[in-house]
């Protein structure tokens, strides 16, 4: 069997990896992965990891899943893929239905692409094109909250408000106002709806002043993923929904990670009872297999492009695998497994489980937050716990957890200071608490 140094230096000599300073891995090694099976990765040599981030939020079902497995293995002998402008094909039209019946109400017409950065554009241009093609074209701007995260590409990046990923492109970037996040860190769980309320103000504020120049703003509901997990009460998004009614804006939520009963209900805008007018999905929309994003809209806004040709307000974005017909099987077997196995019942009492052996971590001297919305569960290291100080970046904290992880057989990939669970809804109470000490293990040797 071919060693773990073998693939890793053939690695080093010809990759480039995301979200990577490369000269970490002087000494931190990389680890090649030989086999995924349910919650497992193995490597080259045996070594086996639980995967308590989904690979990177994407792997619902576990890996090679026999359902999405079985669909796709029959896709690929029937069609690989065809151009979408013009043809179509039977996937790409089920997966559109099935998505209109299961999504918040009102939204009938699906746009693909290709990832989480692509349906953030496309949400974009599409609101402002509507815009330009109902008469009013003042309606150029967008507005976002601070520490929201919407993807790398540079629209996306724009109504991206974490300084890690974005300041150093800030010269490339549209002007897009931050507004202060209604994130309730260091809040008991009671007080979530009062402060997400009171932070309110500050996008009513903007709405009331500039909304004649806003084509619409985008959020992600109820968990800024990338800017460490920080969490809010439904009621911002009751609460913007009517504002931008009033005032007659466009509503885009970002539900690319927590989207498919990642927050406790399939979308998390449920848990508000409303509807946008763009919803953004990818990630798991694929069970973790393949890339593939959508952009969910209403009628009202697929009529403002439907006219004769030579007025040009078709709108023409595309990409080469829009609506790749294996993605969509993939995806489909995805919902049929939410279907069969009543998932999101099944993920409170995971949830739960969750929760209880979570919120044991509070009483570590240098845990200063634990959160959670449903199948995500965050912990945040600080420095000083009465004041929540945090540890500064550069001593690396989170990693030190990292490491430590994988020496005991599990993938928990930090956000700076920030351990979090979001692992695929396969895992069992015992792989919990599996996690639960690994983590404590983990926060013992960081913090000390």
């Amino acid at each position: 069997m071919t060693t773990n140094q073998h693939w890793m230096q053939r690695d080093l000599d010809s990759l480039w990896h995301p979200c990577t300073q490369m000269k970490d891995h002087e000494w931190l090694p990389v680890i090649p992965i030989r086999h995924g099976k349910g919650l497992w990765l193995e490597d080259f040599e045996g070594q086996r990891y639980l995967d308590a981030v989904s690979s990177w939020w994407v792997n619902i079902f576990g890996h090679a899943n026999e359902t999405i497995n079985a669909r796709l293995k029959a896709q690929l002998d029937s069609l690989e893929h065809v151009i979408l402008s013009g043809f179509t094909h039977a996937p790409v039209i089920e997966l559109s239905e099935r998505l209109g019946r299961i999504a918040p109400a009102g939204l009938g017409h699906c746009f693909y692409a290709d990832n989480g950065s692509s349906a953030t554009e496309v949400a974009m241009k599409m609101s402002f094109h509507y815009w330009q093609n109902k008469g009013q074209p003042d309606k150029q701007t967008f507005v976002s909250l601070q520490n929201g995260y919407h993807g790398e590409t540079l629209g996306a990046l724009s109504v991206s408000h974490v300084g890690l990923y974005r300041d150093t492109y800030k010269p490339l970037l549209l002007e897009v106002e931050a507004i202060p996040s209604p994130d309730c860190y260091g809040l008991p769980e009671d007080q979530w709806e009062a402060h997400s309320r009171a932070m309110f103000e500050h996008m009513e504020a903007k709405l009331a002043r500039n909304h004649d120049n806003i084509a619409a703003v985008i959020i992600e509901p109820l968990v800024q993923c990338a800017g460490g997990m920080r969490m809010y009460h439904p009621i911002y998004l009751r609460l913007l929904r009517e504002a931008c009614d009033r005032y007659n804006v466009h509503v885009i939520f970002d539900e690319i990670a927590v989207g498919f009963g990642r927050t406790g209900t399939l979308f998390a805008c449920e848990q508000a009872d409303v509807s946008p007018d763009y919803l953004c999905l990818s990630k798991a929309l694929t069970g973790g297999y393949l890339p593939l994003s959508v952009v969910m809209t209403t009628d009202d806004i697929y009529k403002a492009f439907y006219d004769d040709y030579a007025t040009m307000k078709a709108f023409l974005h595309s990409h080469s695998y829009t609506g790749n017909p294996l993605a969509c099987a993939a995806a489909l077997a995805t919902l049929d497994i939410f279907e069969r196995d009543d998932v999101i019942e099944r993920n409170k009492a995971l949830s739960a489980h969750m929760r209880l052996r979570s919120r044991e971590l509070l009483d570590h001297p240098h845990v200063g937050d634990v959160r959670q919305h449903g199948m995500i569960v965050a912990i945040e290291m600080v420095r000083d716990k009465e004041t929540l100080e945090p540890f500064p970046f550069e001593e690396r904290r989170g990693l030190k957890v990292y490491q430590h992880a994988l020496s005991r057989g599990a993938l928990l990939r930090p956000l700076g200071n920030v351990i979090y669970w979001m692992p695929p809804y396969i895992i069992e109470k015992h792989d919990i608490d599996f996690l639960a000490e690994v983590t404590r293990e983990g926060l013992e040797i960081a913090t000390a």
